[in-house]
């Protein structure tokens, strides 16, 4: 590519994203793979799957015309092993992409691509939930993200879990079994069990706690979808949609400095647009004199913008792509 390209990587525990951007701003290729996340897999593993993604994002130009890469990593501590990244480096280079590797968070990334703003915040809720300050396009400070066991408050594993939760309240209080405690039953179990007769309540929630105890916690997440589902038509869904967006405001709160009036980009399952739990979020957020609230969607895009800037400096053009 004449005047070189830059490259930007968007690496996670499912699949990997990359993208060729020449220094003009055009997207000039984009290539996928497997999850490329060394949390999630064998570094070995996940480095070939990086290289990969980037390959078919070159296709049958050279790597050599790279300016920059930035490696956008959730759990990017774990790159901070001098052992991780120089399998990462070593895999790279052997492709032929010899020009400077930054390796990021993809929160960093992804904020890249929802605005050309340097200060902000970044919510994620996904599986997970943490609120990251950023300023200077890099994360200054962070609220939440302790996991499952002490935090991620509003996330899908706490959606999950407040829907088992108050699945067994119902049961156990005697309660009409709504539409939202008959999916989670259903989902468990098989089977909402209440046209079964004899003593169903006390049985069923033996049977959901057995099987919510038999799996890996995180598993709860999978209950969530059924609270978005539901939320329009069940009390105890609307509430927990509720209590969600409550949860995730404070973080964003906490993650600010008062009176900020900066960008909130968004990024996860929970909170993408069209969901209950991202939709109230942003009426609080909008509230609160949050004035700009953004979802990103491509931090391989994001990624490429930041390897931009490392060459090019505060004129670097943003990919044609994004905002």
């Amino acid at each position: 590519m004449t005047g070189g390209c830059v490259v930007g990587v968007d690496i996670g525990g499912t699949s990997t994203r990359a993208v060729v951007v020449a220094l003009d701003g055009t997207v000039a290729g984009r290539g996928s793979a497997a999850g490329g996340n060394p949390n999630s897999h064998p570094c070995e593993l996940a480095a070939k799957r990086v290289t990969e993604a980037i390959a078919a994002a070159f296709g049958p130009a050279d790597p050599g015309t790279a300016r920059h890469c930035v490696l956008g990593v959730a759990g990017v501590s774990k790159m901070s092993d001098p052992t991780v990244a120089g399998v990462f480096h070593d895999s790279l280079r052997r492709f032929g992409l010899g020009c400077p590797v930054t390796v990021l968070s993809d929160a960093e990334a992804a904020y890249a691509s929802a605005t050309a703003e340097a200060d902000g915040t970044v919510l994620v809720s996904g599986t997970g939930s943490i609120a990251i300050r950023i300023m200077g396009r890099r994360k200054a400070s962070v609220a939440g993200g302790y996991g499952w066991l002490l935090g991620d408050e509003g996330s899908a594993f706490w959606i999950g879990r407040e829907a088992v939760r108050s699945t067994l309240d119902a049961a156990r209080t005697g309660v009409a079994v709504g539409p939202l405690a008959a999916a989670v039953l259903t989902e468990a179990l098989g089977t909402d069990e209440v046209t079964e007769g004899g003593d169903w309540r006390q049985s069923t929630s033996s049977r959901l706690i057995a099987a919510a105890n038999a799996e890996p916690p995180i598993r709860l997440a999978r209950f969530a979808p059924l609270v978005s589902t539901h939320a329009a038509g069940d009390q105890r869904a609307a509430r927990i949609v509720a209590d969600a967006a409550d949860l995730l405001a404070d973080l964003v709160r906490h993650a600010r400095p008062a009176g900020e009036r900066s960008p909130v980009v968004l990024i996860g399952s929970v909170v993408e647009p069209g969901t209950p739990v991202g939709e109230a979020l942003r009426t609080r957020l909008m509230a609160a004199d949050c004035r700009t609230v953004l979802f990103a969607t491509d931090a391989a895009t994001g990624a490429a913008w930041l390897a931009a800037l490392e060459v090019l400096g505060p004129g670097a053009v943003r990919p044609r792509d994004i905002p």
